[in-house]
């Protein structure tokens, strides 16, 4: 019985939740990590390509920096969230956390031989990229 004086009973979501907690505990807390990492890599990154001479020719790359830094800031406290975790907000944020992962290490590589900053960037992009996957496979196969 809960403090409440009532029976608290298991509901569908909430087993779902608790397989999906245990399964990928490690998991959660990799990408808890990793998207704070990657989104100061990508803040440094997008500052340092402001700094760059040619500027111009990294607006994308300063554009998917910012923009990746803001999605793995975000599922980074959707996943920290200690109370009503919801598992389909955090799919849906992790899926993007990992495509937006994708897309910017994916533009960063392609100034990582000239640029330090774009090559550390990458880099965490995809220890991201592959931690959203990892705990979203976990997630799925709790649900199975």
């Amino acid at each position: 019985m809960g403090r409440s004086g009532y029976e608290v009973r298991p509901t569908p979501d909430r087993d779902q939740r608790e397989r999906a907690s245990s399964r990928g505990h490690r998991s959660a807390g990799r990408v808890y990590e990793a998207c704070f990492d990657c989104a100061q890599a990508c803040s440094a990154c997008a500052d340092a390509c402001h700094g760059e001479e040619e500027v111009q020719m990294l607006s994308r790359c300063i554009r998917l920096d910012l923009d990746c830094a803001n999605v793995c800031e975000g599922t980074g406290k959707i996943l920290s969230r200690q109370t009503a975790f919801d598992v389909e907000m955090a799919r849906v944020a992790l899926e993007a956390c990992a495509q937006t992962c994708r897309l910017c290490g994916d533009e960063c590589e392609r100034h990582a031989e000239h640029m330090e900053h774009c090559r550390v960037c990458a880099e965490a992009c995809r220890r991201c990229e592959s931690a959203c996957d990892e705990l979203l496979s976990a997630m799925m196969g709790s649900s199975a």
